[in-house]
């Protein structure tokens, strides 16, 4: 008998099956590749066998395809999967332990100063939005300014929630940008300042703040304004980089300093593409 109109297939129930994700406070791209690992362990993907193509995985796994490329980019340095380009993705063997990996292990054990992992990041991250204004498709733009309206639109007494979407609006950004490199830093960085990121969610202001700042932010990469991206992810960074160094008792080795790069949306852009 056919399928009702309007009645999904069963080849299609059973993909939505296969590929459907726990309910988990986890980012995103995070939950994608722990799926893509439990069905290569369990023999439902085989060496050789070809993805979904990634519009197609975003719709059976329920997410968007910003989540699925980044998790996509850390499959493929795992050696997990590979890309064929005009053929899409294909599963190219077991997880193996990469260079990345064994610095973060390495990183971790350091116990490196807060500040100094901040500093990095505020490197890192102006970066990134800079390139992604540049580099951003038009989806990807739309994904990060969902992103943050999500963010936005969390409570500001629930941390863990907090945390992972503020994690995926800037991990989005960072994918945007479009270097595997500056993203597997990104990646090395992240982990070492969490626990303190979570712990900096405290009070409404703090949570409205943070919303304006990734307001402001999304106006200058639709602006293409790589300046005004970089200064935005700047001044928003800086001012949890303050928040750590009162925290830390303000040591003399890092000096304080200011950037501002807000803007009334109203306004005309401030710098015009050449």
């Amino acid at each position: 008998m056919e399928p009702a109109e309007n009645e999904p297939d069963g080849d299609e129930v059973d993909g939505a099956r296969l590929w459907s994700l726990p309910a988990s406070r986890k980012p995103v791209p995070e939950l994608v590749e722990e799926r893509v690992l439990e069905l290569l362990r369990s023999g439902e993907l085989r060496l050789g066998d070809r993805l979904p193509n990634e519009p197609e995985l975003a719709r059976l796994l329920g997410v968007g395809r910003s989540s699925v490329r980044t998790a996509l980019q850390k499959l493929q340095g795992l050696g997990v999967v590979e890309v064929n380009r005009g053929r899409g993705w294909f599963v190219s063997g077991e997880p193996r332990q990469q260079a990345a990996d064994l610095m973060l292990h390495r990183m971790a054990g350091r116990g490196f100063d807060i500040l100094d992992v901040m500093e990095v990041r505020v490197a890192l991250e102006g970066s990134a939005a800079a390139l992604a204004a540049v580099r951003a498709s038009p989806g990807q733009l739309d994904e990060i300014a969902k992103l943050s309206r999500t963010h936005q639109d969390v409570p500001y007494d629930d941390r863990e929630q907090l945390l992972r979407t503020d994690e995926a609006f800037h991990s989005a950004i960072v994918d945007a940008s479009g270097n595997a490199y500056l993203r597997a830093l990104y990646g090395m960085v992240i982990p070492l300042i969490a626990d303190w990121r979570r712990d900096s969610y405290a009070t409404p202001e703090i949570h409205d703040r943070s919303g304006l700042d990734h307001n402001q932010i999304v106006v200058q990469l639709r602006r293409r304004d790589e300046v005004g991206a970089r200064l935005a992810m700047t001044s928003h960074l800086m001012g949890l980089y303050k928040a750590a160094r009162r925290e830390s008792g303000g040591a003399d080795e890092h000096s304080e300093a200011d950037v501002s790069a807000y803007v009334d949306v109203r306004d005309t852009p401030l710098w015009s593409p050449s």
